[in-house]
């Protein structure tokens, strides 16, 4: 199911999604993903961007040169770096794909999946996507309502991760959550007042770790679904980090438990 999107700046081709800046337009190419369009600011980025151009062009993409002041108005405040890609919109996983692979678990390793629950920030859901990516998780699970889009802006803060980490939606996440425990994955959930720090947690086997959003946390129904809560040790004078940092902080405990060998992120390529 594709999630609404935000409406695109001026210019951008018709059912095309803009991807601003190098590192989210050299992950698409990376990945296989070749943009319908390709839009170069005029001048000297021409000549700094060659290599991604020329990615671009040669797997079928119309190169073009734009004005500065165009790119500007279609980024609206982001950081283009002088270069936008017109590519089709991300779309969410399917919950149905979420317990079909689980069932048959394809892979060595336990899974290890993050679930965000009320992260409505656009630049906090990329952030927690690119640190997914890094962590080797397989998969994130949101809800279908008090959920970040899957758009532009995700896209550019996540750096790729967007396009490399399955996302899920699912329409009650309590319930989802239920399933997971009975399917044997074990629930951690994040939590200020928790007796118990994240480092005591044990996340070498089946693991689903969810954050909630900064200053609410978890939602009740998602708290009493948790097997346990933990929290990060915090010895200054703030009570709380982002949730894209403290997302991080948690992933790569498990990543440390789970030793070097930890997988990578499973495609969304098929």
């Amino acid at each position: 199911m594709k999630q609404k999107r935000t409406r695109r700046g001026p210019g951008a081709p018709g059912g095309l999604e803009a991807v601003f800046g190098v590192h989210a337009v050299r992950a698409l190419l990376e990945r296989g993903i070749t943009p319908t369009e390709l839009w170069v600011q005029e001048g000297e980025a021409g000549a700094r961007l060659a290599d991604l151009v020329e990615a671009a062009r040669a797997g079928g993409a119309r190169v073009q040169a734009r004005p500065r002041d165009e790119l500007d108005r279609l980024a609206r405040g982001a950081a283009h770096q002088g270069i936008v890609a017109f590519a089709a919109p991300l779309a969410f996983e399917a919950e149905s794909a979420l317990w079909f692979r689980l069932e048959a678990w394809p892979h060595d390793a336990p899974p290890l999946l993050l679930v965000l629950d009320g992260v409505t920030d656009v630049h906090n859901f990329g952030a927690c996507l690119r640190s997914a990516d890094a962590a080797g998780v397989h998969g994130v699970i949101v809800a279908k309502d008090k959920a970040a889009p899957l758009n532009a802006t995700v896209r550019k803060v996540a750096c790729g991760a967007a396009e490399s980490v399955p996302v899920y939606q699912v329409t009650n996440l309590a319930r989802a959550l239920a399933k997971l425990k009975a399917l044997g994955v074990w629930i951690t959930g994040t939590a200020g007042e928790a007796e118990a720090l994240v480092f005591e947690a044990d996340f070498s086997g089946p693991t689903a770790l969810v954050m909630g959003a900064e200053g609410k946390g978890m939602r009740r129904l998602t708290r009493e679904a948790c097997d346990q809560l933990v929290k990060l040790p915090m010895a200054g004078s703030v009570s709380s980090l982002n949730v894209s940092v403290a997302t991080g902080i948690c992933l790569f405990e498990a990543v440390r438990q789970r030793g070097p060998a930890s997988p990578g992120a499973v495609s969304r390529k098929p």
